[in-house]
């Protein structure tokens, strides 16, 4: 799928207010495609729209918490009576949630799972019969290299993000021949208010936002079927931990991937 600005595609992004969806969004609407702006703060798509349509580009504003199944569907509705048709799914809304396990509890992985994980699935469901009827479309998922590879005090984060790695996984070979095509985006740290907090080592420096949105346009245009980025570091990590885990834990301890907060936040607490 070429993004060239004389088409007349139709986009929606999640979690398009702020971080990973906000310049994704950007970086789709100066190709020319119609952008759908989806999250819970309607200032921040107001605020971005206006930029966003300021600058020759098209969006349009559609408040919705992705927890929410109904607002997904009507989200995924209203845009195809407007529009009558979705070309991209961007699946991108995400919330952090950071403990140890001793201090978690299943509530903590129900709230990560109802947003990383089902925000995310519910999506799918409601926009791919609208592709599979166009027999044309890209499905995108924002999940993170914890999906393949998880680090301490991220437990309820890794179990959504590794169910949306498996989730798209098959998704990506049971659409084969329909003309609809699954990517899966996996980002290392990246540098958005989520980890504002956070101070981690060079080897897993923080990413600009606009760099993972490149990716993804990048991944939608070649049809890749993930994404890791950036690629050397979490790569080579995923790949050891792949062969094997023990290893894999070794690296993640000699180079306290996990990160830490830091002094001024925890002073705040």
């Amino acid at each position: 799928m070429k993004l060239r600005r004389e088409s007349d595609l139709v986009a929606i992004v999640t979690g398009a207010s702020s971080g990973i969806g906000m310049e994704t969004a950007r970086a789709l609407a100066r190709r020319g495609v119609q952008v759908v702006l989806a999250s819970r703060s309607a200032g921040a798509l107001t605020k971005l729209a206006e930029e966003i349509t300021g600058s020759g580009g098209h969006a349009t504003v559609a408040v919705t918490d992705v927890t929410d199944r109904n607002q997904i569907h009507r989200l995924v509705q209203n845009t195809v009576a407007r529009f009558g048709k979705i070309d991209i799914c961007i699946c991108n809304a995400g919330n952090y949630v950071r403990k140890r396990l001793s201090d978690s509890n299943i509530e903590d992985v129900e709230r990560s799972m109802l947003v990383n994980f089902y925000g995310s699935v519910c999506l799918l469901y409601e926009a791919l019969p609208q592709m599979v009827r166009q027999k044309s479309g890209h499905l995108v998922a924002v999940s993170s290299v914890d999906g393949k590879k998880g680090l301490p005090m991220d437990a309820p984060y890794v179990a959504a993000k590794s169910a949306m790695c498996g989730f798209m996984d098959v998704m990506r070979q049971e659409l084969r021949g329909t003309g609809v095509r699954a990517t899966t985006i996996l980002p290392g740290r990246v540098d958005t208010p989520m980890i504002a907090q956070l101070t981690v080592p060079f080897l897993s420096a923080k990413i600009s936002s606009a760099r993972v949105a490149r990716g993804i346009i990048r991944a939608i245009e070649r049809n890749r079927a993930e994404l890791v980025i950036p690629f050397f570091g979490p790569k080579f990590l995923i790949i050891a931990s792949a062969f094997s885990a023990r290893f894999g834990d070794l690296l993640t301890r000699l180079f306290r991937l996990e990160g830490e907060e830091k002094s001024e936040y925890l002073n705040a607490q």
